[in-house]
């Protein structure tokens, strides 16, 4: 900053939480050029003021830096809220029949019915070809493909399956399954990459694929900016993701952080992947998007009983393995071998691993690795839900970040169905956050939207972390309460912590001198009120690179929609 510097823009009058450890409250901050130029005292600030500075003159509301969404699926998270019909994961299937057929009705003979998510329960239950036949009938003869709250699984009907080529006598996909029942029978359900088949049918009818896509991304981007969000790691980046990006970075559309991550090998999401896809998305890197990750998808989830454990799956009839534990998709020489690429191309990893032995096959892969090359990429292990204590240390030892989803942990349909597959006393320990954080790793959250919930609301996961309690009071319980973590915590694991879990650390995260002022004003002090009562928070203004990208009070704009959609989410989460 020169003598002679000028603040473009001048934030006062609220109570500014930086989240920077060095200095964690202000009286006020200034912007110029995109970036924070001061923070500090109302007359050290006020200092910086021209004739032509901007005053955003607060009532005490409570000043954040932009949130960081460390895991999420813009792509289809976007899609969703810009086309798809809008299932509940607490939606019965009634209610589900019951929405397909009215969504059906404003639809062609042969348009597809696209929604979800579908809660985990449903899942578990639809096995059989009597609720297929109620599928049908909802349908009215249009293929259906509906997406579960995990996005691994999907549920389609008869038609559907019939234009993906599918039949009783047919294979299973490498990595995925065509679910049936006892007679042999297809039952609609598709398990992992069987989805992908589906999805491949699905994309197929699509018109104008490249202007959909467009539409769906910058709904993503708005839908995040409406809820605080200013970066966010894409857990998932395929082609058509690269391409709309691209499109909107060009158009100055971009408003947040955008870190990609590419599949090494065939995903839930139909395109290209590895070697091809890295070089689609190194041609788009452009300033705010960039092409940093390369996603390993280390087994499924627990509900299918895809998790690789270290202890068998629970045993429900007498035909099952008593010591079935699943297995990993990737053999601990494959991982290594894919990691080094990591250090040859300069990528990070983001590895899916929701069992503990999945855990540990990639906290050894990265050891190999790091004792050969020493520290140098950064690798995540996404979703962290089941650790072996003795790995726990680890994570701080090896500098891997547990990138963990919060809005999965607390009481709700998932649990519900994870619980008859997981041994309980696994079941009780899962998700140690504290021990993780007590142990001095750096815990990043991120919403993995549109999984779980329909929304990548920030504010229900930072209360769970505190409360490890579902929102709705009607839902009672609590899981592995001792793991609970304080406000600022919690705060942290939702800003600073995946900003350098993505790369991003000198970028953004916090209120400091120096980096973008991404910054949000919210309309409660999360200080000062019951921690059960966060989930509630509004945002009413958020700032990237010193521009207002969001307005709650906006009227008749896209950003007032956008307001009440996060008010609808927020009662559906407590109906």
């Amino acid at each position: 900053m020169t003598e002679h510097a000028r603040a473009e823009l001048i934030v006062t009058g609220g109570k500014i939480y930086t989240s920077d450890p060095a200095r964690e409250w202000a009286e006020a901050i200034g912007v110029a050029d995109g970036k924070i130029m001061a923070v500090g005292t109302n007359s050290e600030v006020h200092a910086l003021a021209g004739a032509s500075t901007e005053i955003l003159a607060l009532d005490g509301e409570l000043v954040l830096p932009g949130f960081s969404d460390g895991h999420a699926h813009l792509g289809l998270g976007g899609g969703q809220a810009a086309w798809e019909l809008p299932i509940l994961p607490t939606d019965s299937k009634q209610t589900i029949f019951e929405k397909v057929r009215s969504w059906g009705e404003k639809l062609g003979p042969d348009e597809w019915i696209i929604g979800g998510i579908v809660g985990a329960t449903i899942m578990d239950e639809i096995m059989n070809t009597a609720d297929l036949a109620a599928l049908d009938a909802a349908a009215g003869g249009r293929p259906v493909l509906l997406r579960d709250d995990s996005m691994h699984n999907r549920w389609v009907n008869s038609r559907a399956m019939e234009i993906m080529e599918v039949r009783a006598d047919t294979p299973d996909p490498e990595g995925g399954t065509y679910m049936r029942d006892g007679t042999g029978a297809l039952t609609g359900v598709l398990h992992e990459l069987a989805s992908a088949v589906a999805e491949a049918a699905a994309d197929a009818a699509v018109p104008d694929p490249d202007a959909r896509n467009k539409v769906s991304l910058r709904t993503a981007l708005r839908t995040l900016n409406s809820f605080g969000i200013t970066s966010v790691q894409d857990a998932a980046t395929m082609e058509y993701s690269w391409k709309a990006l691209n499109s909107l970075e060009a158009a100055g559309e971009v408003t947040a952080w955008v870190i990609g991550s590419m599949p090494a090998r065939n995903f839930i999401e139909a395109g290209v992947v590895g070697e091809e896809l890295f070089q689609i998305a190194d041609a788009h890197r452009s300033t705010h998007v960039r092409p940093d990750f390369v996603k390993f998808v280390l087994d499924g989830i627990p509900m299918t009983r895809t998790s690789a454990m270290l202890r068998p799956y629970v045993c429900h009839h007498s035909n099952d393995d008593p010591g079935f534990t699943g297995a990993p998709l990737w053999t601990r020489d494959e991982l290594v071998e894919a990691l080094e690429l990591c250090y040859e191309r300069g990528y990070g990893g983001k590895l899916h691993a929701t069992g503990d032995a999945a855990v540990r096959l990639v906290l050894d892969a990265v050891e190999d690795v790091r004792r050969r090359h020493g520290f140098g990429p950064i690798f995540q292990i996404a979703h962290v839900e089941f650790i072996e204590p003795a790995d726990i240390a680890r994570f701080a030892e090896l500098q891997v970040i547990p990138d963990a989803s919060p809005y999965i942990w607390y009481p709700s349909v998932i649990q519900d169905s994870i619980a008859k597959q997981i041994p309980k006393e696994t079941v009780n320990s899962s998700w140690p956050t504290k021990d993780l954080i007590n142990a001095g790793a750096t815990l990043a959250a991120g919403s993995d939207w549109p999984c779980a919930l329909p929304s990548p609301d920030p504010w229900t996961g930072l209360e769970t972390l505190i409360t490890r309690r579902n929102p709705d009071p009607a839902v009672k319980g609590v899981l592995n309460e001792s793991q609970r973590l304080n406000v600022a915590e919690a705060i942290a694991a939702f800003t600073r912590n995946p900003a350098q879990a993505m790369g991003l650390a000198d970028t953004t995260g916090m209120i400091r001198e120096g980096l973008s002022a991404d910054f949000i004003v919210v309309d409660r002090n999360l200080f000062e009120i019951d921690p059960g009562s966060i989930h509630q928070t509004r945002v009413l203004q958020t700032y990237f690179e010193g521009r207002k990208v969001y307005d709650r009070s906006a009227p008749l704009t896209e950003d007032a929609s956008q307001a009440t959609a996060a008010d609808e989410t927020s009662t559906s989460l407590s109906s």
